[in-house]
């Protein structure tokens, strides 16, 4: 039996164990989180911090394992792509991680590359910094911690006067202490999700988005198909910018905007597999492909089936974003399923609803499939509302 590590053992990453325990592998996690809900589901788990790399190195040199693996956030990037360097184990490449992590960097590669029309960008760590360049910058811009994950301290800048505190916002959030300041560009947002094994992009599918509002820029679900008319394009642009930032290895989570002229400009990458049930549930309905397995497979050196076979089934999520307060009761979640809805949630007596900023103020999901995307979205939003509605606040 092959032993494959994933880094991180929270809510998102919870399915990846449980796939992988199911699909015959012994599962080992670990996280920083004593109480990270994805250890139950696992053969063996720890409790170790998954941004300190030789930390992690060392336990997965006592485990001896086969393969190693993060999904659903940026955090465990670099000491993924570091075990899997160390021990010569299939896996992005260590220097293409360290260049993914920073989106200062990522922008620049984008930029002396042409693959996109973003061409104003700053990477700052101090008030000092933002004072030097404040009179070069044509607003608005975006900002944002340049290894931040989540839409987390991201929003958009109109003017000098809220420049600073958007600045020391991003740095606040960011472990390395760096924002990132970029074009903002009006237009839709679409993700993108990719898989490349022996050096192929293979995109997946591309989803459509709903955001939050101005000035915050989160993520409140998607839909697949992306009902979007230029998916052609949008391919193109996503296989150019993985080839150009050299990734060689696994799994791609990109969001791009795509403007009214149908050009196409990229938000954020990351190289594991997408969050907000990305990888779990919107890409293996609306496709067919068991992306998950094959993630898990090619981890740990096994053969793939990467066949792509239109399953026809529309899917849409919805973030749990609600109305905040203390939760004093809960809505009847079994009776809410009968509108032909999945519900994952973190719900429960004495949780505290905050306001929704970004994807860490999410309280779960729901999961709607049918055979008509309006339909689909009906489910999803009836759902919802159910929830909010039923839940007794303090």
């Amino acid at each position: 039996m092959k032993k494959i590590l994933i880094i991180g053992a929270g809510f998102l990453q919870s399915f990846v164990i449980k796939k992988a325990k199911d699909m015959g592998y012994h599962t080992i996690t670990i996280d920083k989180n004593p109480n990270s809900s994805g250890f139950e589901y696992a053969d063996e788990y720890d409790v170790v911090d998954i941004v300190d790399q030789e930390a992690c190195l060392k336990y997965a040199l006592s485990k001896n394992i086969d393969g190693v693996i993060t999904a659903a956030t940026d955090y465990g990037v670099l000491s993924t792509a570091y075990i899997a360097q160390q021990m010569n184990l299939p896996g992005l490449d260590y220097e293409v991680a360290k260049v993914i992590k920073n989106k200062f960097m990522v922008r620049r590669v984008l930029f002396e590359n042409n693959v996109d029309d973003v061409s104003q960008y700053y990477e700052v760590s101090d008030i000092g910094a933002v004072n030097e360049i404040s009179e070069k910058i044509v607003f608005p811009v975006m900002i944002k911690p340049c290894d931040g994950s989540g839409s987390k301290a991201a929003r958009r800048v109109n003017s000098t006067l809220e420049l600073k505190s958007a600045c020391e916002e991003a740095i606040k959030s960011s472990i390395i202490g760096k924002a990132l300041i970029e074009d903002f560009i009006e237009g839709k947002e679409y993700g993108v999700e990719s898989f490349v094994y022996n050096g192929q992009v293979h995109v997946l599918g591309v989803m459509g988005k709903y955001m939050t509002n101005p000035p915050y820029y989160a993520e409140l679900g998607h839909c697949m198909p992306s009902q979007l008319g230029i998916e052609d394009k949008v391919k193109e642009v996503a296989i150019k910018a993985i080839n150009a930032l050299g990734i060689n290895s696994g799994a791609v989570n990109m969001d791009v905007l795509v403007t009214n002229d149908n050009r196409v400009c990229i938000v954020d990458v990351g190289a594991r597999m997408g969050g907000n049930l990305i990888g779990s549930h919107i890409i293996p309905i609306g496709t067919g492909i068991d992306y998950m397995g094959n993630l898990i497979r090619a981890a740990v050196g096994d053969p793939i089936e990467l066949k792509i076979q239109n399953s026809g089934r529309n899917v849409i999520t919805r973030l749990l974003a609600l109305k905040p307060g203390k939760v004093m009761g809960l809505p009847d979640f079994e009776e809410i399923k009968n509108c032909h809805v999945d519900i994952y949630h973190h719900l429960k007596i004495g949780s505290v609803i905050r306001e929704y900023h970004n994807n860490l103020d999410g309280c779960g999901y729901v999961v709607s499939v049918a055979k008509e995307i309006d339909e689909a979205v009906n489910q999803a939003e009836d759902a919802k509302k159910l929830i909010d509605i039923g839940i007794i606040r303090e």
